[in-house]
């Protein structure tokens, strides 16, 4: 280790000073820790001083160095050195850009060869030495191209020297001693290694030592062995079950995945890591856009065939004829397909890496590896190792964002790594906020590699990328693609796009739907060259329509409200019937897919598809108490009706908001917006959608008590509804005046609304209502068979609201009848029903149950405790 200043030595004093410094320099940028370094300083028992003897090295190195370069964080220390003043830095960065020539001219034997060095030096040295051998075999490569024997041979003597008994070294010295015309030194060569052998290892040389020897003795032209593989990358990150897949015997591996997914990057460091195995050579061919004739006369020339067959059938069996004697690793980087490859596979014996962005399949027995992104941890870790470690660590929040808006895509983390190391001085929250207002913008290395994917797509696929892309992330069923391009079916754009790793199948859903998605860069790029705006819109339609025809097998679809002018577009009647066979399943499949169709139609300006779609949610939202979508669907549909002038679509997502308030017990907000959805639809002449709306406010009416508005209110939207003949409505009226008149206690009148009301729902076949009916009657005759028959009835429907309800009911006469345990347990499920929906109604009545019922058993404590937290939620209503 020497240390210079301008030019000048530093005199760093004492063993262990310069030890903790050698550490340091290993790890420069990054922290070491102060256990660590104590252990490198004192390997085998540490002095009882020895923290406070390392705070004094470093005090020590402080003032030798000084610029303060040293410093500490609490947990250890770190040295900062500016760029170039590192030769172990500037070695690797020489070799990263395959100037090898350089970065060995900065090799002066073993690293740190006077000092006593520690097992965890090794861990930063051993990668190192590897990384040094490797440019001396690439600048051995280059001299032999470059028919510098002289070179070569010198690079390779100095490296026989320090690897004595690396056989694939002495046989690239004896060949290339007899192409140089020193067959006499080939020949004493050969015999110097073969005593080495024998006489020290016991052992005779290689097939391939004594094959290159029999060479020289029958004075043949020795074969060329080409070392053609490019450089290695030196922070290569992560991808160890793809590495460990091709470390094991394989005749022929395809590397797939999308533009930038580090498919090259992973096919060479394999290949480096695979080379011993392959003493003969090494083939890399570009394939790109190619012919298979030129392939193979460039492959057949690196061989040292100086005039290839005219022919592209006699080249490719003459390849085959070479590499049967000489068995080779051979990599055929980014494929168009399996015609291009075929010719270019060799025979037994070769391993084959070819990358593509397509998947191919064809090549029977071939090994399938599918690149993805990388996991975020492997991201952070490579964005680390390109920016500098402890600026990841400063960060981290801003390092997450970066390598999440780079996709995990390896092209992408080290392109936005690359712009950090380029300007030490930003912070990776000014990356983070140049990449939210313009990704592709600033990671320019990504938009190239992905304008030529996107250049090779037939039109068809490219407005069907460009089209998903505007739907964003959520992942879509395959026919989607047939809206896209206005067709039935699609599947050979599908396929193409999945083929080509434009298009990620992410798996089947529930209704046995495949569903796709365009991974993020991918779409954000298709948006800059393919957004069809009519396209999206006939998406919308499809959506529409589909959801419609779902929402009407549905159980119970009471106002429901539909825009006459949304467009629609239909899917073929047996795929329709196919995919709503079980409504609520196809609901729940495309719960969140439906919630991103609202947005986008909002965003895109599209009010009545964003409103039509909102609407055609509502029973589905209703039956299964999703009010948190349904608040945020019909939030962002409201701003796009009101921003286009649309006041029915306004009025409908008014009345389902209001619905929504009323069942959270929000009074007030509920009236206010259940009142100007009912002026809105009498402006516009609508009587039914007037009377859902005159329902909602009576509801509100007989929650805070007032029995005589919420009657005319049901009154009037009875006479209303028997005017539009909606029968949906009247059951539900009946029901709703029939539960008024039990509250007021006339049995009779009661009990008349509801037999209407029953009939009604039972004509209508919807077993909603009349599991609510049946729950009214219930209570009117104290008949626990009716409440077991409504409280079925909304199970098997999957509406808990409805059925905390009923078991809320159920658990009154249960109590009555003294059987408190079942009471009990209902209460508390129906009490943990209502607090997780939000209905504090419910849960204030539920909660002054269950304190009269532990009055009743004796348990006075528990249920004061009840009872006066129920009368604190009912002030709060």
């Amino acid at each position: 280790m020497e240390v210079r200043s301008a030019g000048d030595p530093v005199r760093v004093s004492g063993k262990k000073p310069r030890m903790l410094l050698a550490t340091l320099l290993l790890n420069a940028g990054h922290v070491v820790g102060a256990d660590q370094l104590v252990e490198i300083l004192w390997p085998e028992r540490p002095p009882r001083s020895a923290q406070a003897n390392l705070r004094t090295y470093v005090s020590s190195l402080r003032t030798d160095l000084g610029g303060g370069h040293l410093r500490g964080d609490g947990s250890g220390y770190a040295i900062d050195v500016p760029g170039g003043a590192l030769d172990l830095l500037v070695f690797e960065d020489l070799v990263t850009r395959g100037d090898y020539a350089g970065a060995l001219a900065l090799w002066r034997g073993a690293p740190l060869a006077d000092l006593p060095g520690s097992p965890l030096w090794d861990r930063r040295l051993e990668p190192l030495l590897e990384v040094r051998l490797r440019a001396a075999e690439n600048l051995i490569a280059h001299h032999l191209e470059d028919g510098d024997q002289a070179g070569a041979i010198a690079l390779l003597r100095s490296l026989i020297a320090e690897h004595p008994y690396r056989e694939d070294l002495w046989q690239q010295l004896l060949l290339t001693l007899h192409r140089s015309g020193r067959k006499a030194e080939a020949l004493k060569a050969y015999g110097l290694i073969r005593a080495q052998l024998v006489d020290e290892l016991g052992v005779e040389p290689g097939a391939d030592l004594r094959r290159a020897y029999e060479t020289i003795l029958a004075d043949e032209g020795a074969p060329v062995v080409p070392r053609q593989l490019p450089p290695d990358v030196p922070d290569f990150t992560g991808r160890a079950e793809p590495l460990a897949t091709l470390a094991a015997p394989f005749g022929v591996a395809i590397v797939s995945g999308p533009p930038g997914a580090g498919k090259t990057a992973l096919a060479v460091h394999a290949g480096h890591a695979l080379r011993e195995r392959y003493p003969a050579g090494q083939l890399y061919l570009d394939l790109a856009g190619r012919e298979p004739g030129e392939l193979l006369a460039e492959a057949l020339r690196a061989l040292g065939v100086d005039t290839p067959p005219p022919t592209a059938h006699e080249r490719s069996a003459l390849l085959r004829t070479v590499l049967a004697e000489r068995p080779m690793l051979i990599l055929l980087d980014d494929a168009d397909g399996a015609d291009q490859i075929r010719p270019l596979l060799p025979g037994n014996g070769c391993a084959v890496i070819v990358t593509s962005r397509r998947k191919i399949t064809e090549l029977p027995g071939a090994l399938q590896l599918d690149l993805g992104e990388l996991p975020p941890a492997d991201a952070l870790r490579l964005l680390g190792r390109i920016a500098g470690g402890d600026r990841v660590a400063r960060e981290p929040q801003s390092a997450r964002a970066i390598v999440a808006a780079c996709g995990g895509l390896p092209l992408a983390v080290r392109s936005a790594g690359a712009r950090l190391a380029a300007r030490p001085g930003w912070s990776l929250a000014v990356l983070k906020e140049r990449l939210e207002e313009d990704l592709l913008g600033e990671l320019k290395e990504v938009r190239a590699s992905l304008d030529r994917s996107y250049a090779a797509l037939p039109d068809e696929a490219a407005r069907t990328l460009g089209t998903l892309g505007l739907l964003g992330g959520q992942a879509q069923p395959g026919w989607v693609v047939g809206a896209v391009l206005d067709r039935p079916r699609a599947d050979d754009v599908t396929d193409l796009l999945v083929d080509a790793n434009l298009l990620r199948l992410v798996g089947t859903d529930p209704v046995g739907q495949p569903r796709y998605v365009v991974p993020g860069l991918i779409g954000a790029h298709a948006l800059e060259r393919h957004a069809d705006p009519e396209a999206l819109g006939r998406v919308l339609a499809a959506w529409t329509a589909t959801t419609e025809h779902a929402m009407t097998r549905l159980p119970t679809v009471v106002f429901s409200l539909t825009s006459d002018r949304a467009p629609r577009w239909q899917l073929p009647a047996r795929t329709l019937d196919r995919l709503t066979a079980d409504p609520t399943g196809w609901f729940e499949a495309e719960h969140d897919t439906l919630v991103g169709a609202v947005r986008v139609a909002a965003e895109a300006g599209l009010a009545e598809s964003a409103w039509g779609l909102a609407a055609a949610m509502v029973p589905y939202f209703d039956l299964h108490c999703h009010f948190d979508a349904w608040s945020r669907t019909h939030a962002l549909a409201l701003a796009a009706a009101r921003s286009s002038g649309d006041r029915y679509g306004e009025a409908a997502m008014l009345r389902g908001l209001a619905q929504v308030s009323l069942y959270q017990d929000r009074y007030e907000e509920s009236a206010g917006q259940f009142s100007r959805a009912r002026r809105i639809f009498r402006e516009l002449g609508d009587t039914r959608a007037e009377a859902t709306t005159l329902c909602g406010l009576g509801a509100v009416r007989q929650f805070r008590g007032d029995v005589a508005k919420a009657l005319g209110h049901y009154r009037r939207a009875l006479a209303m509804f028997l005017a539009a003949g909606d029968q949906n409505g009247e059951a539900f009226v009946r029901q709703a005046i029939g539960r008024l008149c039990l509250r007021n206690g006339d049995l009779a009148q009661a009990g008349k609304w509801l037999k209407q009301a029953m009939r009604l729902a039972q004509e209508l076949g919807d077993s909603h209502r009349e599991g609510c009916v049946s729950l009214q009657i219930g209570r009117l005759q104290q008949a626990v068979s009716f409440h077991r028959h409504a409280l079925d009835i909304f199970e098997s429907l999957g509406d808990r609201h409805c059925g905390a309800y009923a078991m809320q009911s159920l658990a009154g006469l249960q109590v009555a009848r003294g059987e408190w345990a079942p009471a009990s347990a209902g209460l508390e499920r129906s009490l943990e029903v209502f607090q997780e929906l939000g209905d504090r109604s419910g849960e204030a009545q539920t909660t002054e149950m269950l304190g009269e019922l532990h009055r009743s058993a004796g348990r006075t404590h528990l249920a004061n405790d009840y009872l006066e937290h129920a009368s604190t939620l009912r002030r709060s209503l």
